[in-house]
């Protein structure tokens, strides 16, 4: 069976209560159920995993080779600091795809910055939750041979 990891990073664990009119009002349970749900429908299994620790998505990214078919990574704050994170994905050679609820190019300009993009293969931004189920089914898509980029 196809398998997805979905890594959220830093504070997203305070989704609903943290600055909702910027991030929304679901919490990350029911991101990660809408994800698991959708997932479920187009015979894709969901792992999802949410950490405040560099380290820990690291080594998730690391564990993931061999294991998940993909890797949709919203990194939170890390998105704009981390060279150890775009390290990992480049690495683990699993396509990623980098989501973000808010569209951090209409943010501050050091939100304006993504470390991690120059190694995924796509990035999502601005659809909030959404996001996500655009990463499932564009991982789908490129799993089925419908994109090579």
């Amino acid at each position: 069976m196809t398998s997805i990891l979905i890594l959220n990073g830093p504070n997203l664990n305070l989704l609903g209560t943290r600055q909702p009119e910027v991030y929304g009002r679901e919490t990350l349970a029911m991101v990660e159920e809408k994800c698991q749900r959708h997932g479920t429908s187009a015979g894709v299994e969901i792992t999802c995993l949410q950490s405040n620790h560099e380290g820990v998505l690291l080594d998730a990214i690391h564990a993931a080779k061999g294991r998940h078919d993909g890797i949709i990574l919203n990194a939170g704050a890390f998105t704009h600091s981390s060279v150890a994170l775009m390290d990992a994905i480049y690495s683990v050679e699993v396509p990623t795809i980098e989501v973000h609820l808010s569209n951090i190019h209409a943010r501050e300009s050091f939100r304006q910055t993504s470390y991690i993009s120059k190694a995924v293969i796509g990035q999502i931004c601005g659809f909030g939750s959404f996001g996500y189920l655009m990463a499932i089914d564009a991982l789908i898509e490129r799993f089925k041979g419908g994109s090579d980029e």
